[in-house]
């Protein structure tokens, strides 16, 4: 059975770090496009970054760009969110996502909730002083 456990969300200060973990079981992850979403309070679900199957091509919503960095452990089977120079507006609910994408497939952080067929059960970060 195909699941996605995230772990490693929390509270930290502003200009502080965090690191989410997505892990896979049933299934090999390098096989799968992987996405991080996040959803604040009273807004819609955005999509954060994602990196591709096999070659581990990454793409960042511009918000982010030079302070999350994702990455894949094939090892592991685990796909990492690296967050620094954390903002108050970082605070949401995290997801990681994944869509079957055996063949070379690119992905960006624009594409849609509907490109992703699982689903992880979210983690809260929340960036305050």
């Amino acid at each position: 059975q195909f699941q996605l456990v995230e772990s490693g969300g929390g509270s930290a200060q502003p200009g502080g770090s965090l690191r989410l973990s997505c892990a896979a079981s049933g299934v090999i992850l390098k096989y799968y496009v992987t996405g991080w979403f996040r959803q604040a309070p009273g807004k819609a679900r955005e999509g954060v970054s994602c990196i591709t199957s096999r070659d581990g091509g990454t793409n960042y919503t511009d918000s982010v760009k030079g302070r999350f960095t994702i990455s894949r452990d094939n090892s592991k089977n685990t796909v990492y969110l690296e967050m620094n120079s954390l903002k108050p507006e970082d605070t949401a609910v995290y997801y990681c996502a994944a869509d079957w994408s055996p063949s070379p497939a690119t992905c960006t952080a624009g594409d849609g909730e509907g490109r992703y067929e699982y689903w992880g059960q979210g983690n809260q970060v929340t960036v305050s002083s």
